[in-house]
């Protein structure tokens, strides 16, 4: 009998022991990029594949969204469109070069990524450099720029679900850049001109703060050589500008009812703020929301039916840990009541149980590994670790597998235990007001009016004393 038993115990410390083994090998496994400086100061990280007959290149200026002056949402994302906004361009780049472009901006950076064929390396460094050192940005251009994603902002804002997301991060911060949309309101986008845009390039498009990631079939001499004699004109900035700004205030504690008269399902959102990116704790939290999750819809069977999150946005500074679902309005009474009740109970209960915790780590130990797989899904790790300030992805992934459930614990009763959190509900308020109104108190206000709430006033903002065409 005590040798079964003793043969039993010897079985699973090796299978801990494999599995120990097996992410360790993961973490030794993740490629690392060669990296440079250019003269003006662009960072550039270099991964050469032998044998890969195309090339990624991924561009991130380290300022985003959350630079927009007060008044003027959108006008980081209008200088992303700036960048590439001839559709002749995209076209040349699909079907001669056998790739893509592709502009993203976020509240934290605005990202370029180009793929091609790698023979034609220099061709898609060249366009690259035409787009950032002299982007088009006379008067006629800006007009056309506003318009188009005037229409694009005022297409995707009718969402219920995009209602509410925006109406979360507004209720969370207020009148801290978080709580804008990095995309821009028709009202706030009507606002902008062209010198702002102007006063945007030369503050933030520069090459000292950028990073280019290079990834593909091109010798790495060559790389460097033809990003020197392309990029290296790139002229640099005197100074960056670091991304401090004051504390937004305690959210309302009221439950923001958005009325939405004939929606059929009800979309609820329920938030705190959660860590930076570069806080230590990132790894607790990261796991902390897969729990959220699962203890939520185990709570809750209702949300197998529908559409639901639980996810943390971590940014610069500290971001948003929100929980969202799309549930009949009959039901949006019990799910945020669920939510918090799932906040609490992680804040001030004993560590979580083995088993779910070995369940979320080994889950969010896997969606980072897989990021580690695709070239592109790395460039944005390491671009990440740029903006951020990060340990290399191996520290990142060891990091996950060194977590304990106390660790995640501590993290939850710091996150959760004493914080004010923002609530939101999209739907009719005369389906909603009854039910959210038992539990306490509720704000209730049209979708319509949210939509074109009052923005502050515009900042002035003072014209470049060169400005280039």
């Amino acid at each position: 009998m005590f040798r079964a038993v003793k043969a039993g115990f010897f079985l699973i410390f090796l299978s801990l022991a494999a599995c120990s083994q097996a992410a360790l090998g993961a973490v030794q496994g993740v490629p690392e990029p060669k990296r440079d400086q250019l003269l003006n100061r662009l960072n550039v990280l270099v991964w050469q594949r032998a044998g890969d007959p195309d090339v990624l290149l991924k561009l991130r200026i380290h300022s985003g969204a959350a630079f927009d002056l007060a008044g003027r949402a959108g006008t980081m994302a209008l200088l992303g469109d700036a960048l590439f906004p001839d559709q002749t361009t995209r076209d040349y780049f699909t079907e001669e070069l056998g790739g893509r472009v592709e502009v993203t901006t976020d509240h934290d950076a605005i990202n370029i990524t180009l793929t091609g064929h790698a023979r034609e390396f220099e061709r898609i460094v060249d366009l690259l450099r035409a787009a950032i050192v002299n982007p088009v940005l006379t008067a006629d251009a800006v007009s056309k720029l506003r318009e188009a994603r005037l229409k694009l902002v005022s297409e995707a804002s009718i969402a219920p679900g995009a209602m509410a997301d925006r109406a979360i991060a507004a209720r969370l911060y207020g009148d801290f850049p978080y709580g804008r949309p990095a995309a821009g309101t028709p009202e706030t986008l009507s606002h902008v001109e062209r010198a702002d845009l102007l006063f945007a390039r030369d503050r933030f498009l520069s090459p000292n703060n950028s990073t280019l990631v290079v990834i593909g079939g091109v010798d790495e001499r060559r790389a460097m050589r033809a990003l020197r004699q392309l990029l290296g004109m790139w002229r640099k900035s005197d100074r960056i500008v670091p991304a401090t700004f004051r504390q937004p205030d305690a959210p309302d504690a009221r439950t923001l009812i958005l009325d939405l008269p004939g929606a059929e399902t009800a979309e609820i959102r329920l938030a705190a703020r959660t860590v930076a990116r570069s806080d230590r704790d990132y790894a607790a939290a990261t796991v902390l929301a897969l729990l959220a999750r699962d203890r939520w819809q185990a709570a809750l069977p209702e949300l197998n039916k529908s559409a639901f999150f639980v996810r943390q946005e971590a940014r610069v500074l500290p971001g948003m840990f929100v929980m969202g679902a799309s549930v009949s309005p009959g039901a949006a009474a019990r799910a945020l009541a669920s939510a918090r009740s799932v906040l609490r109970a992680l804040a001030t209960s004993p560590p979580v149980a083995t088993a779910d915790f070995e369940r979320a780590r080994s889950e969010a130990v896997a969606v980072l590994n897989k990021q580690t797989e695709e070239p592109e899904t790395l460039a944005t790790l390491w671009l990440d670790a740029e903006t951020y300030k990060l340990a290399p992805v191996s520290d990142q992934l060891r990091a996950l597998n060194q977590l304990t459930p106390s660790d995640v614990q501590r993290v939850a009763a710091k996150l959760f235990r004493d914080a004010p959190l923002a609530a939101v509900a999209v739907a009719s308020a005369a389906e909603l007001a009854a039910d959210l109104g038992r539990d306490g108190k509720i704000e209730v206000t049209s979708a319509a009016a949210q939509q074109q709430q009052p923005q502050p006033p515009a900042a002035p903002v003072p014209t470049p004393a060169k400005t280039p065409l």
